[in-house]
């Protein structure tokens, strides 16, 4: 019996979201589309920061970062599902499947630790701010993105060392857009014990620890805002943290969702359509979230524009005179 279990895996199928051949080019187009407007609506927000020296601060320090990895995230996964569609092939093999699950993880776990981070600097510049500049000084903020980096690197280790150590049935199909360790896992012909240990381990460390740090930090600066007696200084100080506010609650408010329908339906498919929210859609629409909410971030949008616009011409025109 043991020697029949260990199969030898070489590939995976990802199902993806849907079936049906009709509805393959109505998925590819609105994943195209949305993969898009993430990449270019983070990377615009990355490049307004960078050229702007007003938003030098930490708080736009760790935006950039958070906009780096929801692209990283979001590249994760949706570019081999847009392939697959286009070549009609749901094959991905056991070292890619693999490699995915590393990289959805550090990501992932990145979104949660930056986040935290994020509630911690809106903490310190509201209930601290005459020690906020002297705390929040580039050396420290430079460190929490790495401490941040080597936790989510360790996690996701951690959890594709013991995922390699298990053996597969013969029936490898993943009812998935991408591989989902948690729907990997349960393929397997071997003792998952161990791994859903690690994975539990691993929500309470990447979900739980993060969330009772923003809700921790946010409580302080509910009640430090409700000590502000003049009405206009109330809304200053909560408009510096709605936008960060606004992106926690899609976040965790989209991955409760898919863990609560997750356990409420056996349908794998609704699991994998209810998971593009956080994967995908979370990410797209961080970007708008922050531009739309934020005078500083429209201004210097506005600003990166008209000068890229200015530079275009004369560029051309130079190369006419060569």
């Amino acid at each position: 019996m043991e020697l029949r279990n260990l199969t030898v895996v070489s590939e995976f199928l990802l199902l993806g979201l849907s079936e049906k051949p009709e509805l393959q080019p109505l998925i590819f187009g609105l994943f195209l589309s949305m993969y898009l407007i993430t990449v270019l609506g983070n990377l615009l927000i990355i490049l307004a920061i960078s050229s702007d020296s007003h938003l030098h601060t930490p708080m736009y320090f760790f935006l950039s970062n958070l906009s780096m990895v929801d692209i990283c995230f979001t590249s994760t996964t949706v570019p081999k599902m847009l392939v697959n569609i286009q070549t009609q092939s749901k094959v991905i093999t056991y070292e890619g499947c693999i490699t995915q699950i590393y990289f959805f993880l550090l990501f992932a776990g990145l979104d949660n630790f930056l986040l935290t981070v994020m509630a911690y600097d809106r903490f310190l510049a509201i209930c601290h701010p005459l020690n906020y500049m002297v705390i929040m000084s580039p050396r420290f903020c430079g460190l929490l993105v790495l401490v941040s980096w080597i936790m989510s690197v360790l996690h996701s280790l951690l959890q594709c060392l013991v995922v390699l150590r298990l053996s597969f049935c013969p029936d490898l199909e993943i009812p998935h857009f991408f591989c989902e360790i948690k729907q990997m896992v349960q393929l397997a012909c071997s003792d998952i014990f161990l791994n859903n240990m690690v994975m539990y381990f691993g929500a309470g460390l990447l979900g739980g620890g993060p969330l009772i740090g923003i809700i921790y930090s946010y409580s302080k600066i509910v009640f430090s805002i409700w000590g502000i007696s003049l009405a206009q200084r109330k809304y200053k100080a909560f408009s510096t943290c709605a936008s960060h506010l606004s992106v926690v609650s899609l976040f965790y408010g989209t991955s409760l969702g898919v863990y609560l329908s997750s356990a409420a339906t056996n349908s794998s498919y609704s699991n994998a359509t209810a998971s593009v929210m956080y994967t995908v859609v979370t990410p797209m629409l961080n970007p708008f979230i922050y531009s739309l909410r934020n005078k500083d971030i429209k201004r210097a949008l506005k600003r990166f524009v008209g000068m890229v616009a200015t530079k275009g011409p004369i560029v051309l025109g130079l190369k006419k005179c060569t």
